[in-house]
């Protein structure tokens, strides 16, 4: 068991076992995932197979690729993830400087609303924000996502304003008190002071925030896809979502094959599946050390 200085290896080997079982639990499905998607249809009817292909069918991933129209929903989805995420980065971290700087009355009343439109849950109030965006005229276009992130209400914004606040009240006051003295104003401070120290912060809400965006199907679907209208907005989550139906539809218009073309199975499905998480795992690995430091310095111990 080792002592106060030193691990033995018996803690050594426990910590590491049960680390490698739960990383197995993770990686497992996206293993299969991977390994099913290049299969080609022999290879999933053949019992005797169960990880290793017998050989790499790329074809699945062109099959799925064409029915998603994957750079298009691709290049949309970066889009409508990436643009509300920067809105979200400034008006969250002026309203979250805002509170960890300054006392007035009433302040915790708007922490206590911040809160509590954070637990409130967004099918309370789906019907009247379609209501509002209709009669705006901003229902099925990407205002509908823009216009409540610059005013800190997108999607899951009070989370993003307390990273803000939390991480900004651990800033000394007497930096604001020096730059004060050298006659900066209060956005000055923020400019120069807070945004620079908060670079932790505005990686975590920035990572979380293009995520949540990215794998957010019901809200896009409703509000900027326009299931109910005419849009011409879609994301890759939505494309997988109607995948067989896309699918069904692109055997049809006889591309890729036409008639010839193989019907949908599994493989094809988990190369659609692998096609919309890609971006997502890429941003992952380049921003994972940065994301981890982050997480520890803004405090959030998991989500």
């Amino acid at each position: 068991m080792g002592t106060k200085d030193r691990e033995g290896f018996l803690k050594q080997f426990l910590v590491y076992a049960l680390l490698i079982c739960i990383g197995f639990i993770y990686i497992y499905p996206l293993l299969h995932m991977i390994s099913t998607s290049f299969m080609s249809l022999d290879d999933l009817l053949d019992s005797s197979i169960k990880w290793l292909p017998s050989s790499l069918d790329f074809s699945n991933y062109k099959q799925a690729g064409d029915s998603m129209n994957f750079w298009t929903s691709l290049l949309q989805s970066i889009i409508i993830a990436g643009v509300p995420t920067i809105c979200n980065l400034v008006s969250c971290s002026i309203v979250g400087y805002g509170l960890a700087r300054f006392n007035f009355k009433g302040k915790s009343i708007c922490m206590g609303i911040i809160i509590l439109t954070f637990v409130l849950p967004s099918q309370v109030t789906m019907i009247p924000t379609y209501v509002l965006y209709s009669n705006m005229g901003i229902l099925n276009t990407l205002w509908a996502f823009i216009l409540p992130a610059i005013v800190a209400q997108g999607i899951n914004a009070p989370i993003f304003i307390l990273i803000f606040w939390q991480f900004f009240r651990q800033i000394p006051k007497v930096l604001n008190e020096a730059a004060k003295i050298d006659g900066a104003g209060y956005f000055e401070s923020f400019y120069k002071i807070a945004i620079p120290s908060g670079k932790p912060a505005f990686i975590t809400v920035g990572l979380f925030s293009f995520v949540w965006y990215w794998n957010e199907a019901y809200l896009t679907n409703l509000y900027v896809h326009g299931v109910y209208g005419d849009s011409s907005w879609t994301t890759l989550v939505i494309q997988l979502q109607n995948f067989a139906t896309n699918y069904s539809n692109f055997q049809a218009g006889g591309g890729s094959g036409g008639a010839g073309a193989p019907t949908l199975n599994e493989s094809i499905n988990m190369a659609g599946t692998v096609l919309s998480i890609i971006p997502l795992l890429l941003l992952y690995f380049v921003l994972q050390k940065q994301f981890v430091e982050s997480i520890d310095r803004t405090g959030i111990t998991g989500e």
